[in-house]
């Protein structure tokens, strides 16, 4: 039978935001994989370079919608490193609690979209239900359901009243029984188990091959947390464990994730019940020349922001690297030998966030040299663009 390509985006039901992979098909086998990225660069590290200090905290919280906070927590831990300074103890408790509420509400989020994938609607709308009292408590903490602006160099933006605590802490012991239901349905149903055991199976060796982060690297047997292994905020002050499956399939992405979803509720109650008095901002004025390089295990695992000062109000430098950066490059083994059905599910399972990962540079991967700058990308799409309407007789 001959090849055919079947393109799934750039705008697909079942991908988040735009993207392109064409599926190199033999009947209904996927036989290679073409994934074409670049729909969604927007100079995000450029335009920090034009913002203050304290302006990038917010405007990096914009990258991604479902971990908002993740970028900015590793931001300020940039900021914290190339200053040498350690945040109140009191600032420390607040960023992990809130670092773990986004996880929750993310890990949800995904497991809801992961039900309405496999036709399992009632899993997705439970989902979206109790998703909705971590929100509850976000908007009780910061005012807001998302884009919460609790991170600041050098401390915490607000702090978490302590009135509050009893009531942050029924609600996230109320979601606990809720959790019981969705393992119970997820990993306990025979049918579910049928649609995701062995489907996109990426072993403890090509997780190592491919450099994978996060649960997506947890799912394959690979036990890997920077709040684990390299210890910031108060990860260190609480109780945790890693969680990791060695299915590397989708079935188990789910197991991590729900798993996952306990110790982010244990983590929030310690660090309510452990919180120290005292101030929460370190009252940084200014940003002397330096680097400093800050780490954060968010949702889809460890995101890295750079930033380089030169003495001056702004970065001269801020490089971001998201975790689907490196883990979107495994479908290129997960999805071949996949049906054409599970490939979407496939493509799906490592949690992408493509807003978070376009980064662009064209070099010279021998030398090193670039071989083009931003005029030069804008002057070749623009050629594109005339050879299209040319084509098309416009």
């Amino acid at each position: 039978m001959s090849r055919k390509i079947i393109p799934i985006g750039p705008y697909h039901p079942l991908q988040e935001e735009p993207e392109f992979f064409k599926l190199h098909v033999d009947g209904e086998t996927v036989v290679d994989i073409d994934i074409e990225l670049g729909y969604n660069h927007r100079l995000v590290e450029k335009i920090s370079e034009s913002k203050n200090f304290d302006q990038v905290a917010f405007m990096v919280e914009r990258i991604c919608g479902i971990c908002s906070t993740s970028h900015p927590f590793a931001y300020v831990n940039a900021i914290d490193d190339l200053l040498g300074v350690k945040p109140p103890e009191r600032a420390l408790y607040i960023r992990t609690a809130i670092g773990e509420l986004e996880r929750i509400h993310s890990h949800l989020l995904w497991l809801g979209l992961a039900g309405h994938f496999l036709g399992y609607n009632t899993v997705w709308m439970w989902a979206w239900r109790y998703r909705e009292p971590v929100l509850d408590i976000f908007e009780r903490i910061t005012g807001n359901r998302q884009n919460y602006g609790m991170m600041k160099p050098g401390g915490a933006r607000r702090d978490i009243f302590e009135e509050d605590f009893p009531w942050i802490k029924k609600t996230l012991k109320e979601l606990i029984p809720k959790l019981d239901m969705f393992k119970g349905a997820i990993m306990d149903d025979p049918v579910i188990r049928m649609r995701t055991e062995g489907v996109g199976v990426l072993t403890k060796e090509d997780a190592r091959d491919y450099g994978l982060v996060g649960p997506t690297a947890r799912a394959s047997g690979v036990n890997i947390d920077i709040r684990r292994d390299d210890p910031y905020a108060a990860y260190d002050k609480v109780e945790w464990q890693v969680c990791t499956h060695e299915g590397g399939d989708v079935f188990s992405k789910a197991v991590v994730r729900i798993l996952e979803l306990y110790q982010s509720i244990n983590i929030v109650i310690q660090c309510l019940d452990k919180m120290p008095k005292g101030p929460i901002d370190s009252g940084i004025k200014d940003i002397p020349p330096g680097e400093g390089i800050g780490r954060h295990e968010a949702p889809r695992g460890e995101v890295v922001h750079y930033i380089m000062a030169d003495g001056g109000n702004s970065p001269a430098r801020h490089k971001i690297r998201a975790p689907s950066f490196m883990n979107v490059a495994s479908n290129k083994k997960a999805v071949i030998g996949e049906t054409i059905s599970d490939a979407t599910i496939i493509l799906a399972a490592v949690d992408p966030c493509y807003c978070c990962t376009e980064r662009m540079a064209v070099v010279d991967y021998k030398t090193g040299k670039k071989m083009m700058d931003g005029q030069d990308l804008i002057r070749l799409s623009q050629e594109k663009t005339e050879k299209i309407k040319n084509k098309l007789g416009r």
